[in-house]
This record gives C-alpha cells, structure tokens and sequence, in this order.
C-alpha cells in the first residue's frame, strides 16, 4: 500500500499565488503591474497564519515550476488546480505541518461539516494578514446547478459546492486556492463565487474536486522526483 499523499497545510496560499501570477492582474504596492510581472518571481511563505511583513517565523521559498492540467482555459471552465515545486524541500516543524489529501475518488455527502480558509476580503477589509477560518456545509451538485442556472451558469466538471448558499458565510475574493476540510481532509479548492460578489446571493461557492485529480497529481510528481 502506498503512504497517502500529503500536502502543506496552507497550500491554498501556494496555489492562490500561482493563480494570481497566471492571471496577469497583479497588484505591486497599489498599482496595476504588467502582465505576466510575477511568474518569474513568484515565492511561497510558509510558517504562520499571520503574513504581515516582519513576522520573523515566516519561511520564504522560490517557485522552480508550475503546472496546470492540459485542459485548463480559464477558472470558470473548470479544471483549477496547480501545483508548485519549490526550491528546496520543506522541513516539518511546530510551525510547518501538512493535511492529507482524500485519496479516493468519491462524491462528498452533502451536508458535511467542512471549513475553508483563507486571507482575502472579510466584508470589512479588502484583505486579512491573518489566516481567517469558516464553517461551511457541502450542497447537492444538481441542487447547486440548478442555483447557478438561475443565473444562466453551467458549472463544470469536477467540483465541490459548499457555502455562500442560504448563508452569510463562505469565500470571498482573495481566497482563491485556499483549502476545503471536511473531516481532516483536503478535498477541495476554493475556485469562484457569482460576479465576484461576497454578499452571499443564491449561488453556492465553487471548489475544484482534488481527488478527481489525484491520478494527475501523482503523475507530475512521479515525473519531477
């Protein structure tokens, strides 16, 4: 039996900065920065909930590579997901742990109990420094696609609904990549919201399904190890 695969505890961070760097709409000290300014520069930080700058239990690694699946276009058509090498190896500690992945590839009971994380906008700021967690609770696809219909949306394959559905609480923007847990698990991805709205219409919030890439994910891994 093979040991389950692990990923770093905030790696929604490392994928939210992957994803940002992907769109071209980086901002550098409240200015529009040119396309594309950030992929060769792109770092992770690990090593705290708390990002602000100063913050001496910070780790800072540099972005080797990155990849996308093949069939990625854009985050609304599905397929949101990117992995990053890093640098060198990270070093476990007190500071530094991980979360194991949902290694098999099954729908997640709606109703579940999960929690997504995240630094972007809490409605009182545009942004956190300070990693902010919420409870969610999974939503039925055909309930969830019947939703989004309402506002002339096919969803894509591959995805998870939870939150920002008959609720005040969910991601907002900012919290693109951050993770889903439900039970000690990452299962998911968060991906988008309607409009870019963060006042909760009838729409659940999109995760991207980890799990349905898993065959994916141990391939590029197999292939740069």
């Amino acid at each position: 039996m093979s040991a389950p695969l692990r990923t770093p505890l905030v790696v929604g961070l490392l994928i939210a900065l992957a994803q940002a760097a992907s769109f071209g709409v980086e901002i550098i000290n409240g200015k529009i920065a040119k396309k594309g300014s950030l992929r060769n520069n792109m770092s992770v930080v690990l090593g705290s909930p708390d990002i602000k700058e100063g913050n001496k239990n910070i780790q800072r690694f540099t972005v080797m590579s990155r990849k996308n699946p093949k069939q990625y276009k854009n985050v609304s058509s599905g397929n949101d997901i990117m992995l990053l090498q890093l640098s060198k190896k990270v070093k476990l500690s007190k500071n530094v742990n991980t979360v194991k992945l949902q290694m098999k590839d099954k729908t997640i009971s709606p109703k579940t109990k999960c929690i997504v994380a995240g630094w972007g906008s809490t409605g009182l700021s545009a942004s956190v420094t300070n990693l902010h967690v919420v409870n969610v609770s999974t939503i039925d696809l055909d309930v969830c696609q019947n939703e989004w219909s309402e506002v002339k949306k096919k969803l894509p394959d591959n995805i998870i609904c939870a939150g920002g559905y008959e609720t005040k609480s969910g991601a907002c923007q900012g919290d693109s990549g951050g993770p889903l847990v439900c039970s000690g698990l990452a299962v998911g991805i968060v991906s988008f919201n309607y409009n870019g709205n963060c006042n909760y219409p009838n729409v659940p919030n999109v995760y991207t399904q980890i799990s349905k890439f898993l065959p994916w994910i141990k391939k590029y891994i197999k292939k740069i190890s």
